[in-house]
């Protein structure tokens, strides 16, 4: 077993650790934090592997990007800071949920673990230039697109906030 490879697993269990903070905290806003751990540590885990370009994506989209755009979509439509009663899950759904991540973790380590032997290989991703070009050449217009609902979705999300609400407080109805 070489560096890489405990370094590799360390790095995964803080990626799998946090990526279940992430989906059982019951405060929205620290769900949000997690994730940006998560990611955040899935894109060291590229790193680890010599995949620095899908490394840099990672951060740049995910972290940067994703993350970023949920948070404001949190502060802006006043989601609640604590926890929530109307956000909470029962116990029997964090259950099921547990049992279902950990029955899709199996299948995954019984199909990925025999097809690595048994073993985690930190080989190089391969050519840079080469995936730089068709990332930027023949996938650019998707990539832009992209950016462009990710826009719109948080120039949404201003304006759902700035809504008013349909209840009316008591002064403005003794008012009325």
């Amino acid at each position: 077993m070489t560096t890489l490879d405990i370094l590799f697993g360390a790095v995964g269990l803080i990626v799998a650790a946090s990526a279940i903070l992430a989906v059982t905290t019951q405060h929205l806003v620290h769900a949000a934090l997690w994730l940006v751990v998560t990611l955040g540590t899935l894109a060291g885990c590229y790193l680890i592997l010599g995949a620095e370009l899908v490394a840099l994506v990672q951060v740049l989209v995910y972290v940067g990007a994703v993350v970023v755009l949920v948070l404001f979509a949190l502060m802006l439509t006043r989601a609640p800071m604590g926890r929530s009663p109307e956000h909470s899950s029962t116990a029997v759904q964090r259950i099921a949920a547990a049992l279902i991540g950990a029955g899709t973790t199996v299948l995954f380590a019984s199909v990925l673990l025999p097809a690595l032997g048994g073993q985690l290989r930190a080989t190089r991703a391969g050519d840079t230039k080469g995936i730089a070009t068709q990332l930027f050449g023949s996938w650019v217009w998707p990539f832009e697109l992209l950016s462009l609902l990710l826009l719109v979705a948080l120039i949404a999300a201003l304006a759902v906030s700035r809504m008013p609400t349909m209840a009316k407080t008591s002064a403005e109805v003794e008012s009325a």
